[in-house]
């Protein structure tokens, strides 16, 4: 059973990472950037000319690792999903440099018994030498099996509201055969990913796509709409998942601005399925 306290006492230790130029391209290959090999705006990232970090990048730097499948966590991991994924840019993305991050459990919230728990943590990524602050990272831990521990019932604020009306933009960005085999060597090994037999074993027809990854889809297709490819552009951004997708599969991202101010929704439209709900960005001037 949860102890929340021992979560938000968790000790995490600090995590270094150094990264490459070569793990800055991988990154961005994984997502899918490139598919067009004459786009010089797609290149800035995935050729080491002038090379620009993709700006979700940090998603995959200085991970703790499977901390929550402890069993002193009280967790079954069996039963967790990744709920919702955010990240705060304070500034550009280096496309390669030595990195420390800082994880913390930040709200631990008693959903109710057969209702489920949320863990909610924090990960703050920052230059190894200076300390200057790069990204923020933060993460929802849908615990379906684990509420009714005893933790006061909060009312949670309500998810971002998408706006009426039809999208400004709607994008459509087609994911690889290979998108997960590519996206794996980021960080997340999961074969889950990757082996047919364990998809299979967990209710899926083939290995599903890495959430993580469509959250990175769904950025370029913001980047590509709103932001000229500019990534110093994206101040934030910020989704809940809803569906996994497959690889393959196209995502369709509608989108909406109002200054600056992003909201978005990403579809797979081919099986009528939402992947990604109640997305915001936020936009930032560059001059």
């Amino acid at each position: 059973m949860i102890n929340p306290q021992r979560l938000l006492d968790w000790p995490f230790e600090d995590v270094v990472q150094s990264y490459t130029a070569r793990d800055t391209m991988l990154y961005a290959l994984g997502l899918g950037l490139g598919c067009d090999p004459v786009d010089a705006q797609q290149l800035r990232y995935v050729y080491e000319r002038d090379l620009t970090a993709f700006p979700t990048l940090p998603v995959v730097l200085c991970h703790p690792g499977p901390w929550i499948a402890h069993p002193g966590t009280g967790v079954d991991r069996k039963m967790v999903l990744h709920g919702e994924q955010g990240v705060v840019l304070h500034q550009p993305v280096p496309p390669e440099a030595t990195v420390r991050g800082r994880t913390r459990v930040t709200r631990v919230v008693d959903k109710g018994a057969g209702k489920g728990a949320l863990v909610y943590s924090e990960r703050r990524i920052v230059d190894h030498a200076t300390d200057e602050p790069i990204a923020t990272l933060t993460s929802t831990s849908f615990c379906r099996a684990d509420g009714g521990f005893g933790g006061p019932v909060e009312k949670l604020p309500p998810p971002h509201a998408m706006p009426s009306g039809p999208p400004h933009h709607v994008v459509e960005l087609t994911t690889l055969p290979q998108a997960a085999l590519l996206y794996r060597l980021n960080a997340d090994y999961n074969p889950l990913h990757a082996d047919p037999d364990v998809a299979r074993a967990a209710g899926y027809s083939r290995p599903i796509l890495h959430g993580l990854c469509t959250f990175g889809v769904a950025a370029h297709a913001v980047l590509k709409a709103v932001c000229g490819y500019e990534a110093a552009r994206l101040a934030s951004f910020a989704a809940r998942f809803t569906s996994p997708s497959y690889p393959g599969e196209t995502i369709s991202v509608d989108i909406w601005q109002e200054g600056d101010v992003v909201s978005f929704q990403a579809w797979v439209r081919a099986r009528d399925r939402m992947v990604l709900d109640n997305g915001r960005a936020t936009l930032r001037d560059t001059v």
